[in-house]
């Protein structure tokens, strides 16, 4: 009888972790010099055998791979033959990416293989090669210097004795893995934040643990939260940020008052939103003697409560905006400053900083000051109630009263404006489109977006949508902070014509980029529409043409979308290129201290240069702009999401439905169709179109049936009815009804 042979197996060393991250760490930084296997055991203090057999493993792929060179036996050094560069990476929703560096004109696509864990927005080493047959760049990242983003917010399916959270973020591509020790008391289906701890190199998933249970998927404040917290955006102030507020001194001294220019006698009154509760600006109107007026703009002084070097300004700092979701606001200030002691309401005196202008018939400046004030708002209107004596009254020497209709008044009642805030009012307006005119005669492009609002029930369900348009009062408001936020960026950025050289706040808009417009160029085409891009001024004039053309067309709200996305992004930089958008060659945001953080630091340097200041250096100031910047991003990012939420909520009553679409996007998995009666938009896969089998044809936006040659062209008019609605990935799917 044989015996049976003993089975040995070797126990499994414990596998090093981040090993590629940390080798490429080691020799970018001294590329010029060499290591053998046992160096860089040494400096990453790895001293068992099994760990140097992974580092000689390891060494061996990476020059399998032509990632580092082998100088000398056994002595490596990063392959400089290749081109490493640092960039951000952009992730698509089906799981490949982008690399976008400074070094390359164009982003370099990056298969999803070689992401190298890379997520949506990190700051990557990666090296770019061309491939062998098609002669096209790719990218493919060896090291991940910084990660954008470390929480995620997705549901958790929960298995015995571990789990894993599905991301709600299409760009995040892998599930996050979650020991039955981490779940912070989460329950299958819980809509939770998860924050990455790790990702060892030989795992498919990222480890993580849950820092915050949200509640059930669907639920209405869970998914608001959601959304804040999937841009990091805080929903709550810390209780020490509270208390600060309500510390603060808000008496208004007579030693105070002593300091400013006291405007509290001049005819003063806000015009906002009917449902605002903060108001940060207000206009003023006085006729002079000579036949000019004098209008100013007063702005809440936020910046005489919210002082440097504080926990209330750390906290609007990090903020850097207020955040608009369809059916909350989410302060940069906490309420007591930003509806209370900031706020300009009526009948009440408050401090504010001002810009003060003499103007002419003509609306021509022929004046200007600038300084803190303290002003009284006699009134108080919303848009709705301005437009109504704009399309109800009329100038003349003898102007009546004005009864304020209970259907048009905020106040639930009529009431009577007095014959010098009607005057006031009809002039502003005069002056107001005499001063847009001049704008758009020198470039200035008009996106007069219609927005989609919804109706909401007390659980805040959407039970109907509709469009809001800006009429001649919003134009009127828009005009004279535009006019302030110019006014302000010329008197601090230009001298003798020429620039200042002072450090400032811009709020930048460079030129629109060529090819975009080239790609513009092409999708309008189709709909019989064309622009003119041989110079500045024949590109500004043919956008607000096109502009203009689309009003009121099915494809209208799909090519202003396109248009914007043929923009520039606006930023804030103290570098000042000019505002391409609107024709000002100086430009800034002075108007919206209350939400938004720039503006603060606008009137904080103002002040400085009005009480003969040397200027500060820029760095500091530019480091705060790019930060604004991304804060404003993220909270912009957060309200389209907010809208498309309540777009697929509203959708799931109405799934019996059979809508008028237009479509508004072609790609090879299906075609995207644009709701014209209410801008919801939704998906056709091609896999649900039966009638044909359809492919897609990138050079003329469509797809094509194989058998009938028929055509779903971008722009075509098609009937859709609601196939699925995820609220959790906030999509809708539709089914496309075939004539």
């Amino acid at each position: 009888m044989t015996r049976r042979k003993k089975k040995i197996y070797k126990k499994k060393g414990k596998v090093v972790k981040d090993l590629t991250k940390n080798i490429f760490k080691i020799l970018n930084k001294d590329a010029a010099k060499f290591f053998n296997y046992k160096q860089i055991a040494a400096k990453l203090k790895i001293e068992d055998t099994e760990g140097k057999n992974q580092i000689i493993q390891k060494l061996a792929e990476l020059k399998a791979s032509k990632k580092i060179k082998e100088v000398d036996r056994g002595k490596f050094q990063i392959n400089e033959d290749r081109k490493y560069s640092l960039g951000t990476l952009d992730v698509t929703s089906n799981g490949n990416g982008y690399f976008i560096t400074d070094d390359y004109e164009h982003d370099i696509f990056i298969p999803n293989n070689n992401l190298g864990k890379g997520l949506q927005g990190d700051l990557v080493r990666a090296y770019v090669y061309k491939r062998r047959r098609s002669n096209k760049l790719e990218a493919d990242v060896v090291e991940i210097i910084d990660r954008a983003k470390t929480e995620f917010v997705g549901v958790l399916q929960k298995n015995k004795n571990f789990g894993f959270v599905i991301p709600d973020n299409h760009k995040m591509y892998a599930d996050i893995f979650i020991s039955e020790s981490k779940m912070n008391g989460a329950e299958h289906g819980d809509k939770v934040q998860a924050k990455l701890l790790d990702w060892p190199e030989n795992s498919k998933n990222p480890f993580g643990k849950i820092t915050n249970v949200l509640g059930k998927p669907g639920d209405h404040n869970t998914e608001m939260h959601s959304i804040l917290l999937e841009y990091d955006l805080p929903y709550e102030f810390e209780p020490e940020v509270e208390k600060e507020a309500e510390n603060l001194p808000v008496e208004i001294t007579e030693k105070e008052i002593a300091k400013r220019r006291d405007m509290r006698g001049d005819l003063t009154f806000t015009i906002d939103p009917k449902d605002a509760k903060d108001f940060d600006d207000a206009l003023s109107f006085t006729k002079l003697e000579n036949g000019n007026f004098e209008v100013g703009i007063h702005i809440a002084d936020v910046s005489h409560y919210l002082q440097p070097d504080t926990i209330l300004d750390d906290e609007a700092y990090e903020r850097a905006t207020s955040v608009y979701l369809v059916d909350r606001v989410v302060p940069m200030l906490p309420e007591m400053l930003s509806n209370g002691v900031c706020s300009l309401r009526p009948n009440e005196e408050k401090l504010t900083f001002s810009a003060v202008f003499e103007i002419n018939k003509k609306a021509q400046i022929v004046g200007e000051w600038f300084g803190r004030t303290v002003t009284y708002s006699d009134q108080r209107f919303a848009y709705e109630e301005a437009q109504a004596i704009i399309e109800n009254c009329k100038l003349s020497e003898d102007i009546k009263p004005y009864k304020m209709p209970l259907e048009t008044s905020i106040i639930d009642k009529e009431y009577i404006v007095t014959p010098e805030i009607v005057e006031a009012t009809l002039k502003l307006d005069e002056l107001a489109k005499i001063l847009r005119k001049k704008r758009m005669k020198q470039g200035a492009i008009s996106f007069d977006r219609v927005e989609v609002k919804f109706n909401l029930d007390e659980e805040a369900n959407p039970v109907g949508v509709f469009f809001k348009s800006s009429k001649d009062a919003n134009k009127l408001i828009e005009e004279f902070m535009l006019l302030a936020n110019r006014k302000v960026a010329e008197y601090i950025g230009r001298k003798q014509g020429k620039p200042s050289g002072k450090t400032f706040i811009y709020r930048v808009h460079d030129e629109p980029d060529v090819e975009k417009l080239a790609s513009l160029q092409n999708i309008i085409s189709k709909f019989g529409y064309k622009i003119n891009t041989e110079t500045k001024e024949t590109t500004s004039e043919s956008l607000n043409q096109l502009l203009n053309d689309v009003q009121g067309k099915a494809e209208s709200n799909m090519i202003e979308t396109l248009t914007i996305r043929s923009m520039s992004k606006a930023v804030y930089t103290t570098q000042n290129v000019g505002h391409y958008g609107l024709a000002f060659d100086y430009y800034s945001h002075f108007t919206s201290p209350i939400r938004r953080y720039p503006d603060v630091m606008t009137h904080r340097l103002l002040q400085h240069y009005l009480n003969g200041g040397e200027t500060p250096k820029a760095l500091l100031y530019e480091e705060k702009c790019k930060h604004s910047s991304k804060r404003e991003e993220l909270a912009s990012k957060a309200e389209r999401s907010s809208i498309k939420y309540m777009q697929v909520k509203y959708m799931q009553d109405h799934k019996d439905q059979v809508f008028d679409g237009v479509i508004t996007g072609v790609t090879e998995w299906g075609i995207y169709v644009e709701i014209t009666a209410n801008k919801c938009e939704g998906m056709v896969r091609i896999r649900d179109i039966k009638s044909d089998y359809y492919i897609f044809d990138e050079a003329q936006y469509a797809i094509v049936g194989q058998a009938t040659k028929h055509l779903y062209q971008l722009g075509d008019n098609v009937k859709v009815q609601v196939k699925k609605t995820d609220l959790e990935r906030k999509h809708l799917d539709f089914n496309l009804i075939e004539e």
